[in-house]
């Protein structure tokens, strides 16, 4: 990157963070120390760090980590009894965070409803109770189908406190993608509403699950949320009716006591091809991990109000639910999407809600810069003291942007790198380390985060190579669902000893690490290799462009070529001028190798339900070959956009 430190903490938010208390509690003079000693000791770590956060067990656990079975399987809270809702729910009673707002939601139509842990409590449990009753037990799968509503948090500690498996479900879904996990994870019971909102039209989500159920063997009962007031057609012996269910239900039962490595959440991530793959994460893992990187790196308090934009169907949803009710703190629950029924929706949210926190993925900020900063300007953000960031590398132009007219460049941006298969990070941002625009503070203590060479050699400063863990986590997956050998074969193959993520990843002579996309989305040009994000930076520089695909194409002569599918940002031309004023911009920063052999415009690119870009589906529909799986698809309208620039159409 070429800028220096844009940003410092002062000598307050250092003292006052979580992180320099949690170190002042153990000895630990500095972040790099930290990281040092939970590397070489990780049992030492976690077990800190549980009693830190408060996690809590029916039964202590015996021994933190067992390798016993190699680092792949690697054992955690060994002997212990848990269950997700002590540390989230049961903490928090005859305290005063009983009181306290846990849930403020806003829907696309300005409606606003808010719980307070008491609340979320009693609903919690009159649902558990509910399920009870329907025989779900411990082990049984449950698919949530629903949009980020108050009942969704509700539906999610139900069934972990009944030890049931909640099977996440973007709520975008068509049948076909639902029929996919549920059959795969043999699911008992689904949750849905009649319907969402989603920029205007009302969205239908029971019609979808009548679909599924038809077509899934196991599923026995739909469970369904009135949330437009209007009557549901509800088929006797299998839907129920979630008020008439829970309205008879005891405000309070006991969570089931499962043992530590009981699996929590089965979160399908899309594959290149075949089925999705089942991510595995527990009652001990995920609000360990989960919880450590939200109050450790990211600072979140229990004053803090946290607004992240999302979907339960993405890993985030489940995410923030989890670490803002172990922390204490309240959570802005948000239908919709951040620029609909106004472009400043995002920021105004913010005001009106006072979020202290706000969390984005680069794309959204992308799509939000053709509004113009006068939009942002609109709006009081002062009650901000950090914002997040995951998803994807950022561009310097979105960082910058964001950072200047968002953060006012008083606030953190906090980029957090990881994904669903680890359970949260392993490099990020913390509140008392410097900024260097789409920099990270460096690894995350406990995961042995390393970046390597094609041998599976550590790299020196300033060069690319692939992340990897040196060291299993506590968050990280416990396998895929019924499918160990592509567990092995797709994390553990690659380096003998060592999770590999599918990361380029590097770090400066200061220290700060980078991310720098998928290393399976690398291009090699004439022998060189870089990643498409370096080249769709330099194409959204020129402020011409505001989203960008690079991908390679077959070239006769270099074997592979760069071909950019853009969407012209508002008011420009796509015409040939435009072209070659792109090609021209990525020839002067990567040399003529690198000049695109074709640049294809379109008004929308083919992204996931987490708003990352689909370049393997962009490059499938350049070619003219099957896209491979689109379930986690979250505009299909794009794809046609992508085969007519190409002239690919039927």
């Amino acid at each position: 990157m070429n800028q220096g430190i844009v940003w410092r903490p002062d000598a307050e938010t250092v003292g006052r963070s979580n992180l320099r208390r949690f170190m002042d509690r153990h000895g630990i003079a500095d972040y790099e120390a930290l990281v040092k000693r939970a590397d070489a000791d990780p049992e030492w770590f976690w077990d800190a760090t549980i009693r830190f956060l408060d996690i809590r067990f029916v039964t202590p656990y015996e021994k933190v980590r067992d390798l016993s079975k190699g680092a792949p399987w690697a054992e955690w809270c060994v002997g212990g009894t848990t269950n997700l809702t002590l540390s989230t729910l049961d903490k928090h009673r005859g305290t005063p965070t009983e009181a306290k707002v846990a849930i403020r939601w806003e829907g696309e139509t300005g409606t606003v409803r808010q719980w307070t842990y008491a609340e979320l409590d009693r609903e919690t449990c009159r649902l558990a109770a509910g399920l009870k009753g329907l025989g779900i037990r411990p082990g049984d799968a449950i698919g949530i189908f629903m949009p980020m509503l108050p009942e969704t948090v509700a539906a999610f500690y139900a069934a972990a406190r009944v030890g049931a498996i909640t099977v996440p479900l973007f709520s975008g879904f068509g049948p076909e993608a639902i029929i996919a996990r549920l059959t795969d994870a043999e699911a008992k019971l689904a949750i849905t509403v009649d319907a969402s909102r989603r920029r205007g039209q009302v969205v239908p989500m029971k019609a979808t699950m009548d679909q599924v159920a038809e077509r899934v063997p196991t599923l026995k009962h739909v469970l369904v949320l009135n949330t437009m007031g209007e009557p549901v057609a509800l088929r006797p012996g299998r839907d129920l009716d979630w008020h008439e269910l829970a309205a008879r239900q005891p405000d309070r039962i006991e969570a089931e006591a499962v043992p530590s490595e009981h699996p929590l959440l089965l979160v399908y991530t899309s594959g290149t091809t075949g089925r999705p793959k089942g991510t595995v994460l527990t009652h001990c893992g995920l609000p360990t991990k989960i919880s450590a990187d939200f109050q450790l790196n990211l600072d979140v308090r229990p004053d803090d109000r946290f607004l992240w934009i999302t979907d339960f169907g993405w890993v985030v949803g489940p995410a923030l639910f989890v670490s803002a009710t172990v922390a204490g703190a309240s959570m802005v629950l948000v239908e919709g999407g951040p620029d609909f029924p106004d472009t400043g929706r995002m920021w105004r949210l913010v005001q009106e809600h006072k979020a202290t926190y706000l969390g984005v993925a680069p794309t959204s900020v992308r799509t939000l810069m053709r509004y113009g900063a006068e939009t942002v300007a609109k709006y009081d953000l002062s009650s901000l003291r950090g914002t997040a960031s995951t998803g994807e590398p950022w561009t310097e132009e979105a960082w910058l942007w964001f950072f200047e007219h968002v953060c006012r460049r008083r606030v953190p941006i906090i980029n957090w790198s990881g994904g669903t298969e680890i359970g949260g990070g392993i490099i990020c941002g913390t509140m008392i380390h410097p900024l260097k625009p789409c920099s990270f503070a460096g690894p995350m203590p406990a995961m042995g985060a390393d970046i390597v060479d094609e041998q599976g050699a550590s790299v020196g400063p300033n060069q690319v190579g692939e992340l990897v863990l040196r060291t299993p986590s506590i968050g990280l997956a416990r396998g895929l669902w019924k499918d160990p050998e592509r567990y092995i074969e797709t994390y553990w193959s690659m380096f003998p000893g060592l999770w590999r993520h599918g990361d380029w990843a590097s770090r400066d002579g200061d220290g700060m690490w980078y991310i720098h996309g998928r290393s399976d989305d690398t291009l090699k040009i004439s022998g060189k290799r870089t990643g498409p994000a370096e080249i769709e930076g330099i194409v959204m520089a020129t402020g011409k462009v505001s989203e960008a695909a690079a991908i390679g194409i077959p070239d006769a002569i270099k074997g592979e070529a760069v071909a950019c599918v853009c969407v012209p940002a508002p008011g420009i031309a796509a015409d040939e001028t435009l072209r070659q004023e792109l090609a021209e911009a990525v020839t002067r920063g990567f040399g003529r190798s690198f000049r695109p052999q074709r640049i294809l415009f379109v008004a929308d690119l083919p992204k996931t339900r987490s708003l990352k870009i689909m370049r393997r589906v962009v490059k499938a529909l350049v070619l003219g070959k099957p896209p491979g799986d689109l379930s986690a698809l979250s505009n299909p309208e794009a794809l046609d956009e992508v085969k007519r620039a190409a002239g690919q159409t039927d």
